[in-house]
């Protein structure tokens, strides 16, 4: 099992302290948190909160996730950063592929690009993209993605995109991980087919089983059943040993776990020291523990 560390809607402050500390205390990685704006007016619904409100999400500071992908990758030597998750279909993807490439390859191989569609118009609206045909643009953007980030010229003639023959240059050394974050059918068989992954937002472990046992499925649809694949989580399970066992027995490859709830409303008041605290105990009672 590995683990990643999150944290999000902090004192920017705090990100560069924390990386070194979930670093130094054997954490696998940390995700980064995407989020471009925040809208005045707004009808849409949040799908990971009871209510579907997004009011937590006003006044929280959110450090633009490439941007914040780098500085912490400077500042440390092992942390693998993965966002969770990069709104793709809202940005151009040469420039995210681009902008990855030159991450992966100033931090060593470190960085996962979880990817997924905005849940709500205003993003698509203020970024001048369709809402429309959103799923597939997300498909093509992944396949721009992958081909670019080769270093080979590399040309893409869909129903959305239609690239000549470019190439991006420097890029890693290794492929950039692709995972794939949603729960709906279709963000599941995305997950299969196009990326080395999935992402799984949180929910209780009824719906998690649930999940996992539709991604066996597609999995062995596809032909991909023996296949590499990457299985993030956040469960209560990832908090005890024998949880970890148990997410284990299911295929899960990473747990993602925080120690704070971040649907709070207003804006987070705990100490840096209190953090690294709950960080380090975490990694000695448990990380340490399930070696």
């Amino acid at each position: 099992m590995r683990f990643t560390y999150a944290e999000s809607m902090i004192d920017p402050d705090f990100y560069v302290p924390l990386a070194r500390a979930a670093e130094e205390a054997g954490f696998h990685g940390m995700s980064i948190a995407d989020s471009v704006c925040y809208p005045k007016e707004s009808d849409s619904v949040y799908p990971y909160t009871p209510d579907g409100s997004r009011e937590f999400l006003e006044n929280k500071p959110f450090v633009e996730a490439f941007i914040l992908a780098t500085a912490l990758g400077v500042a440390t030597t092992t942390l693998r950063f993965t966002t969770f998750v990069l709104k793709l279909p809202i940005r151009p993807p040469v420039l995210v592929a681009k902008q990855a490439s030159s991450i992966a390859r100033l931090t060593n191989n470190r960085l996962s690009l979880g990817v997924g569609l905005s849940p709500w118009p205003d993003d698509f609206e203020v970024l001048g993209v369709p809402w429309e045909r959103r799923g597939k643009r997300t498909n093509e953007a992944i396949d721009i993605l992958r081909g670019l980030v080769s270093g080979e010229y590399f040309e893409y003639h869909g129903e959305i995109y239609d690239l000549p023959a470019i190439k991006v240059n420097p890029v890693p050394s290794e492929p950039i991980p692709i995972l794939v974050g949603g729960h709906s059918d279709a963000a599941l068989r995305r997950a299969v087919v196009r990326g080395d992954g999935w992402m799984h937002a949180g929910g209780g472990d009824e719906e998690l089983d649930g999940l996992l046992a539709k991604l066996q499925r597609i999995r062995q649809e596809e032909g991909k059943a023996d296949s590499p694949f990457e299985i993030h989580v956040i469960s209560p399970d990832a908090y005890t040993l024998d949880g970890i066992k148990r997410l284990e027995d299911k295929g899960v490859t990473d747990v993602i776990v925080g120690f704070r709830d971040p649907y709070g409303m207003g804006l987070d008041t705990e100490p840096l020291a209190d953090k690294i605290a709950a960080l380090t105990n975490y990694a000695e009672s448990v990380i340490a523990k399930s070696a």
